[in-house]
């Protein structure tokens, strides 16, 4: 006989709410991105923005004055590429923090405590070391993928030596494996002695959305929205994660092939952001708790919403990265860990962090 799952709700409850929650996200997202275009150390007035991009798109307006020169090039081949960036890498973080956090039943795992953007740093990086281009301008990306995928299976292996593993176990494993592939990275610029490699690994450990380019947008947006869409339509399967093994077992579902799938998956969103961005720590863990705290667990309502403002988050962390400091830019990585850290330590001194539900 098939059982109902109960799962713990947040703050906003009901469809309506839901529904007009999600309108409400993605109109906000509309007016971040028209809004972060028009801000820059240029000084553009916001008639000459939006007469670029309406040319861009819609091919409205005189094409001779609107399709090249320095404005043009300010909106269309830096400012708008990383906005879009921006919205691609929140929510790939976003839903890869919150598909982690069900799949080792940890509300403190993201990719980036757990060490999976700095093994995707360390593939990214000994790829361009190798100059293996066999797979085209996707290389850097699938070196990123190899990374984190390897370091995802080995914080769990590590994590289970000795007993059943643990939160603690994870993330003392993922701290450990993070530093482990920074210290290798590190290594690396050390041996090859080249300005330019120094730059590259400084790129990835940081993280910064200056060198997005549409090519790379489209490479990212067609990993990051198919994973996300996949994993919205296993919500069933990760909100019985939240429940546990021997639960599920009961509701007649073996959870560990799902398990594996999902991390090779999840990995892959992290590889080719961090290979957009370079590491972006925290975003996957700061916004999967603070939609959980509104909408619930219920991986059906989480995910979209935290996909959503993930994109939203990102989009207006760049504009205070491109702007707190006047002349110059502020790595968004380090930005958002002045921020994520204190949230980090937070949850760690809390009396109480669990989530999930009842069968």
């Amino acid at each position: 006989m098939k059982r109902n799952i109960d799962l713990k709700e947040g703050v906003f409850r009901g469809i309506p709410i839901y529904v007009c929650s999600l309108i409400g996200l993605t109109v906000i997202l509309i007016l971040s991105v028209l809004y972060a275009v028009t801000v820059g150390s240029a000084d553009l007035s916001i008639r000459e923005v939006y007469q670029i991009i309406l040319y861009e798109f819609f091919r409205i307006g005189d094409g001779e004055l609107l399709s090249s020169g320095a404005v043009h090039d300010i909106v269309w081949l830096i400012r708008l590429p990383r906005i879009f960036q921006a919205v691609a890498v929140g929510m790939g973080l976003s839903v890869a923090g919150t598909v982690m956090q069900a799949i080792v039943k940890n509300p403190l795992a993201d990719p980036y405590v757990l060490g999976i953007s700095s093994g995707a740093s360390l593939g990214a990086t000994l790829t361009i070391l190798l100059g293996a281009g066999i797979f085209g301008s996707a290389s850097v990306g699938i070196g990123a993928f190899i990374g984190a995928m390897a370091v995802a299976f080995a914080v769990i292996a590590i994590s289970n030596i000795g007993g059943r593993s643990t939160s603690v176990k994870l993330i003392l494993a993922g701290v450990a494996l993070s530093s482990l592939c920074s210290a290798f990275s590190n290594f690396i610029v050390y041996v090859a002695d080249d300005p330019s490699r120094f730059m590259t690994v400084n790129f990835w450990l940081m993280g910064s959305l200056a060198g997005a380019e549409w090519s790379s947008n489209l490479l990212i947006f067609c990993v990051v929205i198919p994973c996300s869409l996949f994993f919205i339509s296993q919500s069933r399967i990760l909100n019985l994660m939240l429940l546990g093994d021997d639960t599920a077992v009961t509701l007649g579902t073996n959870l560990q092939p799902y398990r594996m799938a999902y991390l090779v998956i999840a990995s892959l969103m992290i590889g080719f952001t961090v290979y957009a961005s370079g590491v972006i720590g925290f975003v996957g863990l700061i916004i999967p708790h603070f939609i959980r705290g509104l909408f619930g667990v219920d991986h059906k309502k989480l995910l979209p919403v935290a996909a959503l403002t993930g994109s939203v988050f990102l989009v207006w962390a760049d504009v205070v990265a491109r702007t707190i400091l006047p002349g110059t830019e502020v790595p968004i990585g380090i930005l958002i860990s002045v921020v994520g850290a204190p949230f980090f330590i937070f949850l760690m001194v809390r009396k109480n962090y669990s989530f999930g539900g009842r069968a």
